[in-house]
């Protein structure tokens, strides 16, 4: 198991040369905050022990930035080696209210984001660690996000020790110093080091239970023997966070085993909660709570909310789920509340937590198979995933490109129309416009969906402009939400048709001679891409192509596209060795170039 030893050092900078130990333990004194040993004074800055991490990050939250000492005001950090300066930041004074995916993007513009978890503090603000890829990512953070003024915040980052730097020696390999078989928790996931065949991914889904305060207690039992005895009996691991929202009625057990030790270890905690309940004579009823993270509770709902009525007839429970719009940086899950007997419970328990599973190992696949095929994005800024999943490693020899795509200045803006079922636009738009909005802010890409042509057509045009990562998050989403909603079978791929514009003059360029470019771009991409023979151009003098696929074959082919595009505006730039174009005036939706195909492949006018 991997421990952080040293969380409770601190390092205090930005004092004036007169400042003595003694002046900092009065003013530690002063604000009840207790430290060990003495403080190690040095010119301008010092450092001190407190007695364990919250402590630390306590003193962190209470000086740093906020309290002067002789007229300077002192910054207080965790207290890191030169050789744990790594990959690990932290980041303090965030919005409490500030939704996930918003932080998500912020994190995303700096690189790769492995990890992200929230630290629980007595802070009106929030707290959360994070792990990017490789020490350039890390620094690129601290140097963009340290000052960041956010909803009137100016957020704090500074690094935290990472213990691997030391274990590896200093040496980053091709996967940028990450263990294999660790994750957010520390412990061993699915997956070993020395090749063994990974462990099945249910491994990195904890059942979370949320339970009573009240009964807490007992499920611990006299000196932990009760939690102990679960744990035995059922080959568990159970976590009770009994820190965590101090003083709210219901605290939060995660249980980590096999999808049958879960159910076991719930079943004995339930038993237990039910026995309390009848002995002091608390409650009459004491239901099971789940909690799941967002990203798969809409498929564990169905589509108008199929999924769960089966579940409780076939349970012969009630099931009620919080709302969406309790969701913040605090608490990205959802409330799954099961009312009926232990037995039904425990049914219900197994069911929910199976479309649960089933969906995050349906994800997982599809990003493991699909997550080389385009370089460069920062796949954990979709926010498809909990905090806690084992997201696939970046590709080896990617993590050094903090931008997308590997392009310079601000990218291009684009527009794609995107084909959706008529029935899904309700989904997408969400309760007045929520769903919307939220995703527009979430790609940072402007989402429009256009009139229908006719009373009764099949399939409505989503306008989705923005730069490249903005059309990767948010068509991300929306072929995400048209499954989560059941628009398309459990088993089947979603896939959708997807509009580019281009100069009618290019077009030959993208088809190339005998349909050789076009047929390869279909080879390599996994999409139908058709440019229809004859069309007329429009007012712009602009023919559509059209790309049919699921979301990651549709995305590589959009990219090669609009490389061809920018090579042909662009001839002086190389890359696909194509001559000038006939009329490089005439595009208005240009990509920023990424890699092209062979050069020998070059595209001629059909």
């Amino acid at each position: 198991m991997q421990t952080v030893t040293n969380m409770h050092k601190l390092y205090i900078g930005n004092l004036g040369d007169s400042v003595t130990a003694e002046d900092l333990g009065k003013t530690f004194d002063e604000h009840k905050i207790p430290y060990s040993g003495q403080f190690l004074m040095k010119t301008g800055y010092a450092f001190v022990d407190c007695p364990d991490d919250q402590w630390a990050m306590k003193a962190i939250e209470t000086f740093s930035g906020k309290v002067e000492l002789q007229g300077k005001r002192i910054e207080v950090e965790h207290s890191v080696p030169k050789k744990q300066r790594t990959r690990k930041l932290q980041i303090r004074n965030i919005p409490p209210h500030l939704q996930w995916e918003v932080l998500d993007g912020l994190l995303a513009q700096c690189g790769t984001v492995e990890n992200c978890e929230q630290v629980n503090t007595d802070s009106e603000t929030a707290v959360v660690n994070v792990t990017y890829a490789s020490r350039e990512h890390a620094r690129q953070a601290i140097q963009k996000l340290n000052g960041y003024q956010f909803e009137n915040n100016a957020l704090r980052v500074s690094y935290i020790p990472d213990e691997n730097s030391e274990m590896e020696g200093g040496q980053r390999g091709p996967d940028n110093g990450r263990r294999p078989g660790y994750g957010p928790r520390g412990g061993p996931r699915g997956g070993s080091p020395s090749g063994m065949p990974p462990k099945p991914p249910h491994a990195d889904i904890p059942l979370r239970l949320l339970v009573p305060t009240q009964y807490v207690g007992a499920i611990i039992g006299k000196e932990g023997a009760t939690i102990r005895n679960i744990t035995k009996q059922t080959q568990s691991k159970i976590d009770v966070h009994r820190k965590e929202n101090a003083g709210a009625a219901e605290k939060p057990i995660s249980i980590h085993s096999t999808p049958e030790g879960c159910s076991a270890a719930c079943r004995m905690i339930l038993d237990i909660m039910h026995q309390e309940a009848k002995d002091t004579k608390t409650a009459d009823e004491v239901p099971l709570k789940i909690l799941a993270h967002n990203n798969f509770v809409g498929r564990l709902i169905g589509k108008e909310g199929r999924n769960l009525k089966k579940v409780e007839q076939d349970t012969d429970t009630k099931i009620t789920i919080s709302p969406l719009q309790d969701l913040t940086l605090y608490n990205p899950e959802r409330t799954i509340t099961v009312k009926g007997s232990i037995e039904a419970c425990c049914l219900a328990e197994n069911e929910v937590m199976k479309k649960v599973r089933e969906a995050y190992e349906n994800d997982i696949a599809a990003m493991n198979q699909q997550t080389h095929l385009i370089p460069g994005l920062n796949l954990g800024a979709l926010g498809l995933f909990p905090s806690s999943a084992n997201m696939p490693p970046p590709p080896p020899g990617n993590a050094s490109s903090g931008a997308p795509y590997g392009c310079f200045g601000a990218p291009e803006q684009e527009t794609v129309h995107v084909y959706i079922p008529a029935q899904a636009v309700g989904a997408i738009i969400g309760k007045k416009g929520q769903h919307i909005k939220q995703l527009s802010r979430f790609a940072g890409a402007s989402i429009k969906i256009a009139p229908a042509e006719t009373p009764d057509c099949k399939m409505r045009m989503v306008i989705v402009t923005g730069p490249p990562e903005a059309q990767f998050k948010a068509q991300g989403r929306i072929y995400g939400k048209l499954k989560e909603e059941n628009f398309f079978g459990p088993k089947e791929e979603v896939k959708l048709e997807t509009h580019i514009k281009m100069a009618a003059a290019a077009a030959g360029r993208v088809i190339g001679k005998g349909g050789k470019t076009v047929n390869e771009l279909q080879n390599l991409t996994a999409a139908e891409v058709v440019v229809p023979r004859e069309q007329t151009p429009d007012e712009n003098d602009q023919v559509i192509v059209k790309i049919n696929g699921h979301f990651y074959a549709s995305q590589l082919a959009q990219r090669k596209i609009r490389d061809i595009l920018t090579q042909v505006k662009h001839p002086q730039k190389g890359g696909m060795g194509m001559g000038p174009s006939p009329n490089p005036g005439g595009f208005t939706e240009m990509g920023s170039p990424t890699q092209g195909l062979s050069q020998d492949n070059q595209p001629r006018r059909k």
